[in-house]
């Protein structure tokens, strides 16, 4: 079976999937706003992200969401759950981390089922 890659750099894809599995990463392109708007913006880039490998936000099997701040997940969280369909909230799990660039204040790394 061979593994798919879309948007692929010298660094990275946007999206790997391997079956039916997908694997993604998202990271704001906003880089002065707050955490609230940085995690909507995200979200909504990870949406489009899933559309495009055949999938959606109802088959998110584990998602890993960085923070700068662990304060800031209050904020995240609010975003979160207006965002994920009731009922399908996959495993998670937030850190505080130092992230690849001094302005993002999240950064999500997704699997999904197709």
């Amino acid at each position: 079976m061979a593994i798919e890659r879309h948007g692929t750099t010298q660094r990275y894809s946007d999206i790997c999937a391997y079956g039916n599995t997908i694997y993604l990463v998202e990271t704001p392109q906003t880089l002065d706003s707050n955490v609230a708007t940085q995690t909507r913006e995200v979200l909504a880039s990870i949406e489009r992200l899933l559309e495009k490998a055949g999938s959606d936000k109802t088959r998110l099997l584990m998602v890993t969401i960085y923070l700068r701040d662990i304060d800031d997940s209050i904020a995240v969280n609010a975003v979160w759950d207006r965002w994920i369909p009731r009922g399908t909230a996959p495993v998670r799990v937030c850190v505080e981390a130092k992230l690849a660039h001094h302005d993002f204040l999240i950064e999500v790394a997704v699997v999904a089922a197709r």
